[in-house]
């Protein structure tokens, strides 16, 4: 058994029925990336990040984010001292390998945005000193449907630092019982250490060393530019999210064990990356269709190269 399998096994003694989840999460994770779960709450969004944190041997770090949340809270602060007589930097929650994001639509869009440097550079300026976080570094960010109260829509340069965005789900009935028995055992006291911060950063390095085939990168470009084109998509997916699917493609194809990246690896996760970077115009919306069948029209339409 691998390391990725022994750690799935442990998060999945835990989080019951939720496999294809925690493989993604694992992924995107390996990949570098950062991830945004959408869902209800109750559904084990926190349990999956304490989880995934206690089998990876990460320095855990979780923040509520409520309207009155800083960016200072985030990111730190300076604070002078009357005895040395200068400024000392007193370091944010932001400062570990995983960080939780609780409820990130609940917070003010200031302190949302004080995130965007943290995610797309790992470090965090505060005074105009830069300070680079630890590695390997995660955030995963949870937040409530739209229409919740309290909430309000991310924006998109916000959305688009996301690797994948997932959903949880409610449990099936049998996994419901299996939770309902564990939760009187405390099931996390249970979850063991299986791989240190220093090799899992190796499986990092391995994962972006990858072979990929010239025809897979223009493959997934001719992908990422048609949600641009499409008639039923108002605004595509940058860039960015070619270089985030390229890299879930990756993870993928490590995780099954391949030296190669095939076009099944870049299905697997094509809605999870782009899902949340495309918005739908008024004739998608009169069609009836939702992101998911528009993204599914759009990768069938392109013809996958053989591998």
């Amino acid at each position: 058994m691998s390391k990725i399998d022994e750690i799935q096994a442990e998060i999945n003694q835990v989080v019951k029925g939720k496999q294809e989840v925690v493989r993604k999460v694992i992924a995107t994770m390996l990949a570098e990336g950062h991830i945004l779960l959408e869902d209800i709450p109750g559904v084990g969004k926190t349990t999956l990040a304490m989880t995934l944190a206690k089998a990876m041997s990460m320095d855990y770090k979780r923040t509520q984010f409520t309207p009155d949340i800083l960016p200072s809270d985030i990111l730190g602060f300076s604070m002078y001292n009357s005895q040395t007589k200068e400024f000392e930097y007193k370091a944010g929650s932001i400062f570990c390998n995983l960080f939780l994001a609780d409820e990130i639509n609940r917070t003010s869009p200031k302190t949302q945005s004080a995130l965007l440097e943290v995610m797309e550079e790992g470090s965090v300026t505060v005074d105009g000193v830069t300070r680079q976080l630890p590695t390997p570094f995660t955030v995963i960010a949870t937040e409530n449907p739209i229409g919740s109260a309290g909430t309000q829509m991310l924006p998109e340069s916000q959305l688009d630092r996301f690797m994948v965005c997932l959903s949880m789900g409610y449990p099936e009935h049998s996994d419901a019982v299996e939770i309902l028995k564990g939760n009187a055992s405390k099931p996390l006291s249970h979850v063991k250490p299986v791989i240190t911060r220093d090799e899992f950063a190796e499986l990092q390095q391995q994962v972006n060393d990858l072979f990929v085939h010239e025809t897979m990168y223009g493959y997934i470009t001719t992908l990422v530019e048609k949600t641009r084109e499409s008639e039923f998509v108002m605004l595509g997916a940058s860039p960015r999210g070619s270089i985030a699917l390229l890299r879930m493609a990756k993870a993928m194809a490590f995780m099954r064990g391949s030296d190669f990246v095939s076009p099944e690896d870049v299905e697997s996760v094509f809605k999870d990356t782009l899902g949340h970077r495309v918005k739908l115009s008024t004739k998608a919306k009169a069609a009836g269709l939702d992101v998911a069948a528009v993204l599914k029209k759009i990768f069938d339409s392109v013809e996958a190269p053989r591998t």
